[in-house]
């Protein structure tokens, strides 16, 4: 599948808050790089600092824009988390105007620490508005099914039923269980639909759990994308995932 102006390339990554497996390293200045590297339109980035304290490494940035840089025009932050001066979250980086963003929380108030979807419209010259949504889900299953009820709520009321559609991020979906239920919302995952089972993601070293997905609706065809063990095996915990996505043209 050519790319052109109807498509585009889509990389999703847990970043680890720019840290190594184990936190042995920081090594965000490597992930810039990496991310770069792939040369996505539309990067979707989770476990990312989006404020606090600035690292004495990028004084005064947050990494979502350390990313970003000069690269990518758009950017969004929707927090999740916050510690002692700090917060984290996800982010969607965007060559193509971001002209609306929306953090919602997915998680009941009381759980710690908190899961959202952050929503982002993009657009992307004549073709419909994109919708873009950078997910980061729960570790405990029953914590999970009550995210996915508020996604599923939330697809179904943001989200015109014609318009095109990525959600993309870490699932933490070990059991798989989330496929059937977002399928209800005519969602269907990049990598399943292509290879029959989603790709391994974690641990990023040696990838064995099936967490991070890509998924999609209302588009023209989509590709996976296969990604290099290294440099990414040394940059986060989390594999990253990548897929080409055509887009549904406007009729007429």
């Amino acid at each position: 599948m050519e790319r052109d102006g109807a498509s585009l390339r889509v990389l999703t990554v847990n970043i680890h808050k720019g840290y190594s497996f184990f936190n042995r390293r920081f090594v965000l200045h490597e992930l810039r790089e990496a991310v770069r590297a792939v040369q996505s339109d539309v990067v979707f980035l989770q476990e990312v600092r989006g404020g606090g304290d600035p690292d004495e490494r990028h004084p005064g940035v947050s990494q979502y824009e350390f990313l970003a840089d000069t690269i990518w025009r758009d950017h969004a932050y929707g927090r999740n988390a916050v510690a002692p001066r700090d917060s984290y979250g996800n982010a969607v980086l965007s060559h193509f105007p971001i002209v609306k963003s929306h953090n919602h929380r997915l998680s009941h108030p009381r759980i710690v620490p908190q899961r959202g979807v952050l929503h982002c419209v993009v657009n992307h010259g004549a073709l419909p508005a994109l919708h873009l949504m950078c997910v980061h889900l729960g570790l405990l299953e029953g914590d999970r099914q009550h995210q996915i009820a508020a996604l599923r709520e939330i697809i179904d009321s943001e989200v015109p039923a014609d318009a095109p559609l990525i959600v993309a991020g870490d699932f933490n979906d070990w059991r798989q269980r989330v496929d059937a239920r977002l399928a209800r919302s005519g969602l269907t995952e990049v990598f399943r639909q292509s290879h029959g089972r989603h790709a391994r993601s974690f641990p990023a070293v040696w990838p064995c759990l099936r967490l991070d997905r890509i998924y999609v609706r209302n588009v023209v065809e989509v590709r996976p994308l296969p990604m290099p063990r290294h440099p990414w095996s040394r940059l986060s915990d989390h594999a990253p995932l990548a897929a080409e996505v055509q887009l549904m043209k406007e009729s007429g």
